[in-house]
């Protein structure tokens, strides 16, 4: 009745029990796999032989893939640092198996440890998802980054969270920024963006804090909420420092470029001088 849908990329630490808290809920398991270097495959092929493997094209295309590779009524989309527990697996069959009301998609909420702590203030919580489906009712995904479901018919809130163990630690942290803010700076380029000032520039890092710290009350989490809000503060800082990049009528490799041959032509004297 249900697919279990999973995405991954290099994800050998945390794979293995997020296929095993699927297994007890899933018909099938199907996972899509970019190319990963490192052994998740192997891992993933104990807990199913669907697994296929292709480059990365976008969220969107890659949760349309997965789709179309399942077999089952229902399609249950979680990543590889999720994990479903008894008491979710619990309420969803209750949900798809509730012949009084005929419901296309469930959001589920999401529970985010952070840093190794649950956090519920700073705009973390509930965090809603919607991951559940009837596969006749889900149309598409549509989206590059901030992936979001067409579908069809009325849309269902579960209750009980899916578990999400995300930022564990600062380096993959750092990482997922530096890979996230170059997909959304090209988006906003996209969209004709005002062009990047200074004054733009910290304005959105205080934004962004103050709706984390202030408004979300995440100084309230102690010494993890602060962290989370200004990394988050820093990492819309990098989004923009990218669009000020891209929106440069000459590339930062171009006028690195002219520079090094004005050196050499002009003998390395100081340009300045």
């Amino acid at each position: 009745m249900i697919s279990v849908l999973v995405l991954t990329k290099n994800e050998e630490k945390m794979i293995k029990t997020c296929l095993e808290s699927a297994r007890q809920l899933a018909d099938e398991i199907v996972v899509l796999d970019n190319f990963s270097s490192d052994r998740t495959v192997e891992i993933a092929r104990k807990y199913t032989d669907k697994i296929f493997q292709k480059d990365f094209e976008g969220y969107d295309k890659e949760r349309n893939f997965l789709a179309q590779k399942a077999n089952e009524k229902w399609l249950l989309y979680i990543d590889a640092d999720e994990r479903v527990t008894v008491q979710l697996k619990g309420e969803i069959l209750e949900a798809i198996n509730n012949k009084r009301k005929v419901i296309s998609a469930f959001a589920i909420p999401r529970k985010n440890i952070l840093l190794g702590k649950w956090q519920k203030n700073g705009g973390w919580w509930p965090d809603n998802q919607i991951r559940l489906f009837r596969k006749d009712k889900l149309k598409s995904w549509q989206g590059e980054l901030h992936e979001r479901p067409v579908f069809e018919g009325e849309l269902g809130q579960l209750k009980t969270p899916l578990i999400h163990l995300t930022h564990r630690d600062i380096v993959s942290m750092m990482e997922k920024t530096a890979q996230w803010s170059e997909t959304e700076a090209k988006l906003r380029l996209k969209a004709s963006h005002p062009q990047i000032s200074g004054w733009r520039l910290l304005r959105v890092m205080l934004t962004e804090f103050w709706y984390r710290a202030i408004k979300k009350q995440g100084l309230k989490e102690g010494t993890e909420g602060w962290i989370e809000a200004i990394f988050q503060s820093f990492s819309i800082f990098i989004t923009y420092v990218r669009l000020w990049e891209v929106q440069r009528k000459q590339s930062l490799e171009k006028t690195y470029q002219e520079i090094d041959k004005r050196l050499a032509e002009d003998k390395f004297n100081d340009l300045n001088n």
